[in-house]
């Protein structure tokens, strides 16, 4: 991929460089190295840089954010009166299974890793992750498994077993279609980009921190994706040997739940969830992170008990490997398995309530300036909260086994997800975007995506409570008018959709007025929001190397402590400096020889010979092959590609933040 041996090439500076210039290969030498880059597709389509691959990644699953609320709102329109006619029972079975697998696997779980490839190595104070070109492999797999699974609709009917697939309803013999074989298989596309993700995440937080940050200086945010990293390492194998069993029955005849040759459909449960528990915290310890960030900006107070949080955070993963089977307890486990388990779950209460507690205190007494991302954070601790305490009511057994199976478990775990993850990231979105596109979200149309958010969750979720005490079953295509009690409340839920599809549509309003107009009221500044963390002490958005010298971490907050500093007789705090001087300074001390890895489209190649295999399995193995060669090509190719490391010294002159992310074009 590099051509920095031709006669004329393409460099981007160091932050500090000096206004564009040709340059000579010689000159380039001592620069970092970095070839031709592509333009305009092709940049982003081969692209190693992790800012670029957290935009797709946002980007990519957004789209599928809108899929899955689509489908959820076909469910509601289904059940919003007796009798509904909307879907037939077999659509309806495809729906929901597919809603759930779109808004698990293909929004929240790539949403929450769209935000931590692109902060992490910005929080640390690294220029990348750790494997550039595994990073973007995790992006395309991801993206082409996510199609793959979708490509049923079209190829004869999507999954219908739910997304928990439960033996021996995902065998062939009562699900006939290509369905489930499209969403096993997807799923283990997926799977494999979690996998390389994970690794490539943990390798990244525990070898490429900044000098001085000590695990204990490392942002909330940081810590808490490194512990989901943790989990998808250890629960990923897990959910892959199950769609491993699963697909093998199905597409081979295997006989691992078949109850005629021996074997127990109970086996999928439990595969299915010792993955599906600590799946539950991978969804949502990452916005748990950003509302650990965004709380103390807006309250201006650094967070309550840093440490319990992390160490909560920890806790949280740890703990939750040893809850799933309260998934189970109307399956017949015995009196011993059902204590162990109840214990578990209300032990697991412990170190969440640590976390809402610290939030709380970080609240008290600051200053507080509630922006759009500090109402979507303040959001999530209260509907998490209301979630958590429906959740706990599981630890009861005979109560979990009355609420097994209702609307009360689908009230629970939407406002768990709904309330906590998605108004976490949603916090996110509000609180980064001037550090990404260096321009500001409209605060009104904020406001109104918040208010609409909040209105329609509560008016589609809180009802499920009441339906599910009231007796109505999960999974329910019909209801008669017979059922008086819950057709009132059904309306409401549905009711509830509408204000949900107003608050997404004025968050995609407020992105689109905000980037085609040139208001000054969406301008920004380097540091908008007075933060304390080291992503803020870049560019808007930063440079291709991201910070122009590495820094050199004191304190936790550094950017917050390079700006103020305490007055030791009067305890008062005071500015010493502003972002941009801070900027100015680093600029002024850039690094020599910033070597970046150069872009590459193997990582693609190898990725799109998944989905060609899966093919194969489904419906030709000579398909296989071919998925087999395209795969081997792709890592021959992976391997002999060239990199280029700098020669020689060079000393980047002092320049204006205006030059930061300019390229020299021959």
């Amino acid at each position: 991929m590099a051509i920095i041996e031709q006669p004329r090439t393409e460099v981007a500076l160091p932050a500090g460089a000096g206004a564009p210039a040709l340059v000579t290969p010689k000159e380039a030498k001592g620069m970092f190295a970095r070839p031709v880059q592509p333009q305009g597709w092709r940049d982003w389509v081969f692209t190693v840089d992790h800012k670029k691959i957290g935009i797709m990644y946002g980007v990519a699953s957004f789209v599928f954010f809108i899929v899955g609320g689509i489908e959820a709102g076909l469910i509601r329109l289904q059940l919003a009166a007796p009798n509904g006619k909307v879907l037939s029972a077999d659509q309806y079975n495809q729906m929901f299974t597919m809603h759930a697998t779109t808004m698990v696997f293909l929004f929240v779980m790539p949403m929450a890793s769209a935000f931590a490839n692109y902060f992490v190595p910005l929080q640390i104070g690294a220029r990348d992750v750790a494997f550039p070109r595994i990073n973007a492999f995790g992006l395309w797999t991801w993206l082409l498994g996510a199609i793959f699974v979708n490509l049923s609709w079209f190829l004869g009917g999507s999954a219908d077993g739910g997304w928990f697939m439960y033996a021996p309803n995902s065998t062939r013999l009562f699900s006939p279609s290509h369905g489930i074989d499209f969403w096993a298989l997807g799923l283990q596309i997926t799977g494999i980009a979690s996998l390389t993700s994970a690794i490539n995440l943990i390798v990244t937080c525990i070898n490429m921190r900044a000098p001085g940050m000590s695990l204990f200086k490392m942002p909330i945010f940081t810590w808490m994706v490194m512990v989901v990293q943790f989990l998808l390492v250890f629960a990923m194998p897990v959910i892959t040997v199950a769609l491993f069993l699963l697909s093998f029955s199905r597409s081979f005849g295997g006989a691992f739940f078949d109850v005629k040759q021996g074997a127990d459909p109970l086996l999928w449960q439990h595969l299915f969830w010792i993955f599906g528990h600590p799946e539950v915290y991978i969804l949502i310890l990452p916005s748990f992170g950003i509302v650990s960030e965004v709380l103390p900006v807006f309250s201006r107070k650094p967070l309550f008990g840093y440490k319990f949080v992390a160490i909560s955070g920890a806790a949280i993963g740890f703990v939750g490997w040893g809850v799933w089977a309260h998934h189970m307890f109307a399956s017949g486990l015995g009196p011993i398995s059902v204590l162990v388990f109840s214990m578990a779950t209300m032990m697991i209460a412990v170190p969440t309530g640590v976390k809402i507690i610290n939030w709380t205190m970080t609240m008290w007494g600051g200053k507080l300036s509630f922006t759009t991302a500090m109402l979507f954070a303040i959001g999530l601790i209260v509907e998490f909260t209301i979630g958590g305490l429906s959740g706990v009511t599981h630890a009861v057994a005979p109560s979990d086994t009355q609420q097994t199976d209702t609307y009360y478990i689908v009230a629970h775990f939407h406002y768990v997800l709904f309330g906590g993850a998605i108004f976490g990231l949603f916090s996110g979105f509000y609180y980064w975007w001037p550090k990404m596109f260096n321009r500001k979200l409209d605060e009104r149309w904020g406001k109104a995506n918040f208010w609409l958010m909040v209105i329609g969750m509560n008016l589609t979720f809180g009802p499920m409570h009441i339906i599910g005490l009231q007796g109505q079953p999960r999974r329910m295509y019909q209801y008669d008018e017979a059922n008086v009690h819950t057709r009132f409340w059904n309306a409401i839920s549905s009711i509830g959709v509408i204000f949900l599809v107003l608050g997404i549509s004025a968050f995609i309003v407020n992105v689109i007025i905000t980037h085609r107009s040139k208001h000054p009221r969406y301008q920004t500044t380097l540091d908008p929001w007075n933060a304390r963390s080291l992503e803020w002490m870049t560019t808007n958005p930063p440079a291709v190397h991201n910070f122009d010298a590495i820094p050199t971490v004191h304190e936790l907050d550094e950017f917050f402590h390079r700006k103020y500093a305490e007055d030791h007789e009067t305890g008062e705090i005071r500015q010493v400096a502003t972002a941009e001087e801070i900027l100015a300074d680093q600029q002024a001390h850039a690094d020599k020889n910033i070597h970046l890895p150069s872009p590459s489209y193997w990582p693609l190649v190898v990725s799109f010979a998944l989905p060609i295999i899966g093919f194969g399995v489904i419906y030709n193995p000579i398909i296989i092959a071919v998925g087999a060669a395209v795969a081997i090509l792709g890592i021959f190719g992976w391997c002999m590609e060239p990199s280029v490391a700098p020669t020689e010294d060079y000393e980047p002159p002092a320049s204006t933040p205006d030059s930061t992310t300019k390229e020299l074009t021959a």
